[in-house]
Protein backbone atom coordinates (compact mmCIF):
# COMPACT_ATOMS: atom_id res chain seq x y z
CA UNK A 1 0.00 0.00 0.00
CA UNK A 2 2.86 1.99 0.17
CA UNK A 3 1.41 3.43 3.92
CA UNK A 4 -0.06 1.74 6.80
CA UNK A 5 -3.44 0.48 5.25
CA UNK A 6 -4.85 -0.22 8.57
CA UNK A 7 -4.54 4.16 9.40
CA UNK A 8 -6.25 5.01 6.22
CA UNK A 9 -9.12 7.34 5.78
CA UNK A 10 -12.66 5.66 5.69
CA UNK A 11 -15.74 8.01 6.04
CA UNK A 12 -15.04 9.81 8.90
CA UNK A 13 -12.75 7.42 11.00
CA UNK A 14 -9.99 5.23 9.53
CA UNK A 15 -9.94 1.35 8.50
CA UNK A 16 -9.10 0.38 11.72
CA UNK A 17 -12.09 2.18 13.49
CA UNK A 18 -14.48 1.01 11.03
CA UNK A 19 -13.53 -2.66 11.50
CA UNK A 20 -13.41 -2.42 15.43
CA UNK A 21 -16.94 -1.03 14.97
CA UNK A 22 -18.67 -3.63 13.18
CA UNK A 23 -17.06 -6.07 15.99
CA UNK A 24 -18.70 -4.31 19.14
CA UNK A 25 -21.18 -6.63 19.93
CA UNK A 26 -22.66 -7.37 23.35
CA UNK A 27 -21.43 -11.37 22.92
CA UNK A 28 -18.04 -10.29 22.45
CA UNK A 29 -16.44 -10.42 25.46
CA UNK A 30 -12.78 -8.76 23.98
CA UNK A 31 -11.87 -7.20 20.50
CA UNK A 32 -7.75 -8.12 20.38
CA UNK A 33 -5.39 -6.64 17.95
CA UNK A 34 -2.28 -8.02 17.58
CA UNK A 35 0.27 -4.69 16.66
CA UNK A 36 3.99 -4.69 15.36
CA UNK A 37 5.97 -3.30 18.35
CA UNK A 38 6.97 -0.47 16.60
CA UNK A 39 3.66 0.69 15.34
CA UNK A 40 3.00 3.65 18.01
CA UNK A 41 -0.17 4.88 16.03
CA UNK A 42 -2.03 2.06 15.02
CA UNK A 43 -1.60 1.08 18.87
CA UNK A 44 -2.70 4.32 19.87
CA UNK A 45 -5.88 4.19 17.33
CA UNK A 46 -6.80 0.56 18.57
CA UNK A 47 -6.98 1.69 22.18
CA UNK A 48 -8.75 4.73 21.39
CA UNK A 49 -11.28 2.63 20.01
CA UNK A 50 -11.30 0.55 22.89
CA UNK A 51 -9.90 -2.66 21.60
CA UNK A 52 -6.57 -4.30 23.19
CA UNK A 53 -3.65 -3.84 21.27
CA UNK A 54 -1.00 -6.60 21.90
CA UNK A 55 2.81 -5.78 20.81
CA UNK A 56 4.62 -8.99 20.62
CA UNK A 57 8.59 -8.03 21.06
CA UNK A 58 8.98 -9.41 17.80
CA UNK A 59 6.96 -8.91 14.74
CA UNK A 60 5.19 -11.62 13.35
CA UNK A 61 5.88 -12.86 10.00
CA UNK A 62 2.65 -14.65 8.91
CA UNK A 63 -0.58 -14.06 10.55
CA UNK A 64 -0.78 -17.10 11.78
CA UNK A 65 1.84 -16.38 14.49
CA UNK A 66 -0.35 -13.09 15.37
CA UNK A 67 -3.31 -15.11 15.75
CA UNK A 68 -1.10 -17.53 18.20
CA UNK A 69 0.27 -14.71 20.14
CA UNK A 70 -3.37 -13.53 20.58
CA UNK A 71 -4.69 -16.87 21.66
CA UNK A 72 -1.91 -17.28 24.32
CA UNK A 73 -3.11 -13.65 25.54
CA UNK A 74 -6.74 -14.94 25.15
CA UNK A 75 -5.95 -18.34 27.76
CA UNK A 76 -4.01 -16.36 30.18
CA UNK A 77 -6.67 -13.44 30.71
CA UNK A 78 -10.01 -15.12 29.94
CA UNK A 79 -8.96 -18.74 31.04
CA UNK A 80 -11.45 -19.44 27.47
CA UNK A 81 -13.82 -22.96 28.34
CA UNK A 82 -13.84 -25.56 25.44
CA UNK A 83 -17.12 -24.42 24.25
CA UNK A 84 -16.43 -20.73 24.46
CA UNK A 85 -15.68 -19.23 21.12
CA UNK A 86 -13.28 -17.26 19.50
CA UNK A 87 -13.64 -15.04 16.26
CA UNK A 88 -11.01 -14.83 13.99
CA UNK A 89 -11.04 -11.41 11.85
CA UNK A 90 -8.92 -9.81 10.26
CA UNK A 91 -8.09 -6.03 10.57
CA UNK A 92 -8.20 -5.15 6.42
CA UNK A 93 -12.22 -6.40 6.01
CA UNK A 94 -13.38 -2.68 7.07
CA UNK A 95 -16.72 -2.93 5.33
CA UNK A 96 -17.86 -6.36 7.56
CA UNK A 97 -21.50 -5.36 8.54
CA UNK A 98 -22.54 -5.68 12.31
CA UNK A 99 -25.30 -7.77 11.03
CA UNK A 100 -23.21 -10.75 9.80
CA UNK A 101 -21.37 -11.00 12.85
CA UNK A 102 -25.22 -11.00 14.53
CA UNK A 103 -26.05 -14.17 12.57
CA UNK A 104 -22.81 -15.63 12.93
CA UNK A 105 -23.18 -15.57 16.87
CA UNK A 106 -26.79 -16.56 16.53
CA UNK A 107 -25.98 -19.70 14.83
CA UNK A 108 -22.67 -20.61 16.54
CA UNK A 109 -25.12 -20.69 19.92
CA UNK A 110 -27.34 -23.00 17.75
CA UNK A 111 -24.25 -25.09 16.64
CA UNK A 112 -21.75 -24.11 19.65
CA UNK A 113 -19.22 -27.55 18.60
CA UNK A 114 -19.38 -26.01 14.84
CA UNK A 115 -16.80 -23.53 12.73
CA UNK A 116 -18.64 -20.74 11.24
CA UNK A 117 -18.33 -19.08 8.26
CA UNK A 118 -19.74 -16.34 6.06
CA UNK A 119 -20.19 -16.47 2.51
CA UNK A 120 -20.63 -14.48 -0.19
CA UNK A 121 -22.05 -15.91 -3.46
CA UNK A 122 -20.18 -18.92 -2.99
CA UNK A 123 -16.76 -17.65 -1.72
CA UNK A 124 -16.14 -18.00 1.43
CA UNK A 125 -15.09 -15.45 3.23
CA UNK A 126 -13.77 -13.42 7.09
CA UNK A 127 -14.20 -13.51 10.05
CA UNK A 128 -14.66 -16.98 11.18
CA UNK A 129 -15.90 -18.30 14.86
CA UNK A 130 -14.38 -20.72 16.43
CA UNK A 131 -15.17 -23.19 19.47
CA UNK A 132 -11.84 -22.48 21.74
CA UNK A 133 -11.39 -25.84 22.21
CA UNK A 134 -9.54 -25.51 18.16
CA UNK A 135 -7.46 -23.13 19.18
CA UNK A 136 -4.51 -25.75 20.48
CA UNK A 137 -4.50 -26.94 16.58
CA UNK A 138 -3.65 -23.70 15.58
CA UNK A 139 0.05 -24.47 17.61
CA UNK A 140 0.17 -27.84 16.38
CA UNK A 141 -0.51 -26.83 12.53
CA UNK A 142 2.96 -27.88 10.70
CA UNK A 143 5.53 -24.34 10.10
CA UNK A 144 4.49 -24.44 6.40
CA UNK A 145 0.44 -24.29 6.96
CA UNK A 146 -1.58 -21.47 7.72
CA UNK A 147 -5.06 -21.17 9.09
CA UNK A 148 -6.96 -22.24 6.46
CA UNK A 149 -5.41 -25.67 6.53
CA UNK A 150 -7.63 -25.77 10.36
CA UNK A 151 -11.01 -25.64 8.09
CA UNK A 152 -9.85 -28.27 5.70
CA UNK A 153 -9.21 -30.72 8.94
CA UNK A 154 -12.56 -29.60 10.08
CA UNK A 155 -14.15 -29.29 6.55
CA UNK A 156 -17.31 -31.47 8.20
CA UNK A 157 -17.70 -29.31 11.31
CA UNK A 158 -18.42 -25.89 8.99
CA UNK A 159 -21.95 -24.06 9.04
CA UNK A 160 -21.55 -21.75 6.11
CA UNK A 161 -23.53 -18.56 6.54
CA UNK A 162 -24.91 -17.20 3.33
CA UNK A 163 -24.82 -13.45 3.42
CA UNK A 164 -25.71 -10.47 0.53
CA UNK A 165 -22.24 -8.67 1.85
CA UNK A 166 -19.49 -8.73 -0.37
CA UNK A 167 -17.42 -6.87 2.70
CA UNK A 168 -16.85 -10.66 3.68
CA UNK A 169 -14.87 -11.54 0.93
CA UNK A 170 -13.06 -8.43 0.25
CA UNK A 171 -9.86 -7.59 1.76
CA UNK A 172 -7.64 -4.37 1.32
CA UNK A 173 -4.28 -4.99 -0.15
CA UNK A 174 -3.60 -2.41 -2.73
CA UNK A 175 -4.53 1.14 -3.45
CA UNK A 176 -6.87 -0.27 -5.88
CA UNK A 177 -8.69 -2.47 -3.39
CA UNK A 178 -8.81 0.99 -1.76
CA UNK A 179 -10.18 2.86 -4.21
CA UNK A 180 -13.06 0.09 -4.42
CA UNK A 181 -13.76 0.23 -0.65
CA UNK A 182 -14.26 3.39 -1.21
CA UNK A 183 -16.65 3.89 -3.42
CA UNK A 184 -18.08 0.73 -1.82
CA UNK A 185 -18.88 3.27 1.07
CA UNK A 186 -19.94 5.98 -1.32
CA UNK A 187 -22.78 3.69 -2.81
CA UNK A 188 -23.77 2.45 0.60
CA UNK A 189 -23.86 6.44 1.93
CA UNK A 190 -26.08 7.28 -1.11
CA UNK A 191 -28.49 4.74 -0.69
Amino acid sequence: MGRPKLLLPLGASTVIAQMLSALRHPEIAATIVVVRPDDEPLRAAVAGCGATPLQPSMPPPEMRQSVEHALRHIEARFRPRADDGWLLAPADHPLLAPQVITRMITEWRRSPRMIVVPVYRGRRGHPSLFPFRLAAEVFNLPADQGLNSLLKVHATEIVQIDTDSPAVAADLDTPEDYARLLAAMDREESS
